[in-house]
């Protein structure tokens, strides 16, 4: 039995030789297809792990309030319905003093996206994100202090001209060997004193989490000051269990900052680093259900053409099946022969699909900053779906094959 099985194999294989352009044409169009889906499917697996990498970063019991708009758009045109206030310095501040509940309160607002900073004969490009913080921004953001110190009290109270760098920042800035702690960075119109350097945190989606300076919010208020200055205010539980609590305690406090009446609508957003992650990965599935259509229907292309290259086969191969019917051979081995060469066929085209998706899957992850990713259930179900997509293919010919009379067969051509 099990020579029989590689006699089938060797057959097929030097019958795939006989009509090979043909052959290379069918494998490329499964090929395709196989690519395109595992591609796909790889690439959205390494951009839902970086958004969830990265989101964890933050903690899975932080939560963000921030000022709320709401606008309306009809046709080509946006409309502003209505114009929530935004966060204030005062009302931030106010937060945090009353806020109680076991947690650990952060007020921030940004400064500048596209700040130059200055060191020596050093001048940066203008992409340097200048973020004013307080000193628990470090935990409710996730990030951790590689060299020096955080921000204390005093810093906020003074407004104390004083910075926390960014890796990236003092990787360009300070030569090797140079201590960045208490040298002194010109950052816009300002002179600010090195205190800290953050740890690392790579980069997602392209962007660069470490092309950040950080300064006290207050000194943001003193020296970046515009009308209508808006805050952002993050909370991160002490105890996960308690979020949902943490969150309801926050809703009512603000409320009562904001001086809102019990039948006021809540004109502020409260925003959990979970909400936002499961918001995007929820979006990701519309492109996984994309890919797999585009999958599904070029290897309905690839399955035609697969089959009419087994029929224009059998045809070509009928005096060869008669010989070999002449000689013994019974319908089922007729069969199973040109079953088995749709089946390698579907194979090959398998195989060469599934690496080529590998690697530009692995590309985008690459891209992102993702690790490497094997997707290993989208190559069990490639090469599932190519043996399906070889059998239903091979089956009508090899049907064909097997009822062909030995004796019409024989006289072919």
């Amino acid at each position: 039995m099990r020579s029989l099985f590689f006699e089938n194999l060797n057959i097929a294989f030097k019958a795939i030789r006989t009509s090979l352009l043909r052959t290379i044409l069918t494998v490329l169009i499964i090929a395709f297809g196989i690519m395109a889906l595992v591609g796909i499917l790889t690439a959205i697996d390494a951009i839902q792990s970086s958004l969830t990498s990265q989101f964890s970063l933050m903690g899975a019991n932080t939560f963000t309030i921030e000022s709320r708009s709401m606008n309306v758009t009809i046709g080509n045109e946006t409309y502003r319905r209505k114009n929530h206030a935004y966060i204030s310095y005062h009302q931030a501040r106010d937060f945090k003093e009353r806020f109680n509940f076991p947690a650990e309160v952060s007020v921030q607002t940004w400064a500048s996206g596209t700040a130059v900073i200055k060191y020596k004969d050093y001048k940066s490009n203008p992409n340097i994100a200048v973020r004013g913080v307080d000193e628990g921004f470090l935990f409710t953001a996730g990030y951790g202090i590689e060299k020096g110190r955080n921000f204390n009290e005093t810093d906020i109270q003074n407004s104390e001209m004083v910075v926390i760098v960014g890796n990236t920042v003092a990787e360009a800035a300070f030569s090797e060997g140079t201590d960045p702690i208490n040298e002194f960075l010109i950052i816009g119109s300002g002179r600010y004193r090195v205190i800290g350097v953050l740890e690392s945190r790579g980069t997602s989606m392209g962007m660069g989490s470490d092309r950040i300076c950080l300064i006290p919010y207050t000194t943001v208020r003193e020296y970046y000051s515009w009308p209508r200055m808006n805050f952002q205010i993050s909370v991160r539980a002490f105890d996960p269990m308690m979020m949902e609590m943490a969150i309801s305690e926050a809703e009512g406090m603000f409320r009562l900052v904001r001086g809102l009446d019990a039948t006021d609508e809540s004109d502020f957003n409260i925003t959990s680093s979970d909400q936002l992650s499961q918001m995007l990965i929820e979006n990701l599935k519309f492109v996984r259900l994309v890919a797999i259509a585009i999958g599904i229907i070029t290897l309905l292309g690839a399955g035609i053409g697969l089959m009419n290259i087994m029929l224009v086969s059998v045809t070509e191969r009928t005096k060869e099946i008669g010989t070999r019917k002449a000689l013994g051979a019974k319908s089922k081995m007729i069969r199973r022969q040109f079953l088995y060469e749709a089946v390698v066929i579907g194979q090959i085209g398998g195989f060469i699909g599934i690496v080529l998706g590998i690697i530009i899957g692995n590309g985008v992850s690459l891209a992102i900053g993702s690790s490497f990713i094997v997707p290993w259930a989208w190559i069990f179900m490639g090469l599932a779906v190519c043996f399906i997509v070889g059998l239903v293919s091979g089956v009508i010919p090899a049907r064909k094959a097997a009822r062909l009379d030995p004796i019409v067969a024989l006289r072919y051509e």
